[in-house]
């Protein structure tokens, strides 16, 4: 079964009036989150975001909270590869970080998305793995709204979605 029915089976994609969490509105609202919940589709998710990244040589893979994280796992168990988890904002006790895991310097990183509106999320990411010496050899999101930047490989656009 094709991803964007698996999706569209498991109520992601709603219909209606919606604010964005880029401020954006839409009358399309894909809750990749509720999708994953689902291990099937998890599963399908992140065997599509492997197959992106066969053949790109690469160390780790990167994600923010929350959408992020299901899909850095799989991707992780799929790949093998570590994760690290970047916090919209740095803790305020504890260890006071700003994410879970490491970038170790040189290495290649791989991004992962839920939904890029704008793409800042996904480029917080970068310039956090950036700041680490890290480089990010590719940015996977699940659905592309339309995002323009550099070494984004959706799996499904919002037309896949809604044709």
């Amino acid at each position: 079964m094709r991803l964007a029915e698996l999706l569209r089976r498991v109520g992601a994609v709603r219909f209606g009036d919606f604010v964005l969490s880029s401020g954006q509105r839409s009358n399309v609202y894909v809750d990749v989150k509720l999708a994953c919940t689902d291990p099937k589709v998890l599963d399908a998710i992140a065997s599509e975001m492997a197959k992106k990244v066969e053949g790109t040589s690469f160390d780790r893979i990167a994600c923010i909270e929350l959408g992020g994280v299901p899909l850095a796992v799989a991707l992780s168990l799929k790949t093998g590869k570590p994760y690290v988890i970047f916090r919209k904002r740095r803790k305020e006790y504890g260890t006071r970080e700003d994410c879970v895991g490491e970038v170790k310097r040189g290495e290649r990183v791989v991004v992962v998305e839920d939904v890029t509106t704008t793409g800042s999320s996904a480029m917080s990411v970068v310039e956090r793995v950036r700041e680490r010496g890290g480089e990010v050899v590719a940015i996977l999101t699940v659905v592309d709204r339309g995002a323009k930047i550099p070494n984004l490989l959706p799996l499904l656009t919002l037309e896949d979605l809604i044709s």
